[in-house]
């Protein structure tokens, strides 16, 4: 890739090359709707769609008696028109547990059931209201409840331990594994408290670039989800570990195309979203039995304490890149643990 387009640029080329790939096993009809909801949907979003309404595709050619001696290029908008609400309502429940062509096992608890029968539903919709089909039996389908979840999350002391681990672990180790810590101990640092400090996914801190830095204003640039640009600030605590490892990373060798990268891996090119998680899990896991933290619980921890500490419910989302406060609204302004700490003791069950 020219090194002049940047991340997000090169992911959405990657995508639509991927996506195009996956269109190529699908019926043909189904480029119209993927041309059609371009406009309002990100790449990886299409992709998702795409795998979704695949395996529908599939589960007809091999579940579905009326379809047993097509391809999958044999099919044809019309065959929309065949299915009524059973139908529909048979994929539903074939999706809680299946096996894939490889003969994986998957299953489909209630929000991986709700993305993939919206999809379905997204994907009838286009072809009803172009009136190339007569019925949308998707409609008619209940779509599954989703519950809440409570909010796994980092309590104060136990950031505090997280940082102070990272910071030390590694006087008990030997070896190689001691020589891969002193390699990666100040990126690492920096990528946890960039998390725990600003609250970003970790789409958006594996994408930054050392330009999207700006000490002057202890801000970092980001591109959130939709591709809206936005300027997210930090404290001290973040800024000191940010400017210690910008020290380090004057130093670092990268391959040709990733000298602006912020954040490395150790084949010195940009570090993936896929080794971030594991590097928190690797951490936390040392010290937090209990709970199981990703970078989106980093996520999570941050929101929790800015919505105790200001109780904004606005700023929260805002600073976390929702879109609709009331999803915020949803995971932060439910009674903190604390008060229901309270509860517990001011209710006595016998005077003493």
């Amino acid at each position: 890739m020219n090194k002049s387009i940047s991340y997000h640029e090169q992911t959405d080329i990657k995508n639509t090359i991927r996506l195009r790939e996956i269109l190529k096993t699908m019926p043909p009809f189904c480029k119209d709707y993927f041309r059609a909801i371009e406009p309002t949907t990100s790449t990886k979003t299409r992709i998702s769609y795409a795998y979704d309404i695949r395996l529908f595709f599939r589960y007809l050619l091999s579940e579905n008696p009326a379809f047993k001696n097509y391809t999958m290029q044999d099919l044809k908008v019309t065959l929309l028109d065949q299915l009524d609400v059973v139908d529909i309502e048979e994929y539903q429940e074939y999706l809680k547990v299946y096996e894939s062509s490889d003969n994986e096992l998957h299953t489909n608890k209630e929000r991986g059931l709700k993305r993939k029968m919206s999809a379905l539903r997204s994907f009838y919709l286009y072809f009803y209201k172009r009136q190339l089909i007569t019925q949308n039996p998707t409609l008619l389908i209940n779509m599954p409840k989703l519950h809440d979840k409570a909010i796994v999350r980092l309590d104060q002391d136990e950031t505090a331990a997280l940082l102070e681990y990272m910071e030390h672990c590694g006087d008990e180790l030997t070896g190689q594994k001691k020589r891969y810590y002193e390699k990666t101990k100040l990126r690492d640092i920096a990528i946890v408290t960039l998390l725990l400090g600003t609250g970003i996914r970790v789409s958006e801190c594996v994408g930054l670039d050392i330009l999207d830095v700006d000490f002057k204003n202890n801000g970092i640039r980001i591109i959130r989800k939709g591709g809206n640009e936005m300027v997210v600030y930090f404290g001290s605590e973040v800024e000191q570990a940010l400017r210690t490892y910008l020290e380090e990373r004057k130093n670092a060798v990268t391959l040709h195309g990733h000298e602006q990268d912020l954040f490395l891996s150790t084949q010195h090119k940009r570090i993936g979203i896929q080794a971030v998680e594991n590097m928190v899990k690797k951490y936390t896991s040392g010290i937090i039995a209990t709970k199981k933290i990703t970078p989106h619980k980093l996520r999570s921890t941050y929101g929790t304490a800015l919505y105790q500490r200001t109780g904004d419910i606005y700023l929260v989302a805002e600073v976390l890149g929702h879109k609709d406060v009331n999803t915020t609204r949803k995971h932060y302004a439910a009674m903190s643990d604390e008060k229901r700490r309270m509860a517990a003791r001011v209710v006595k069950l016998r005077e003493s």
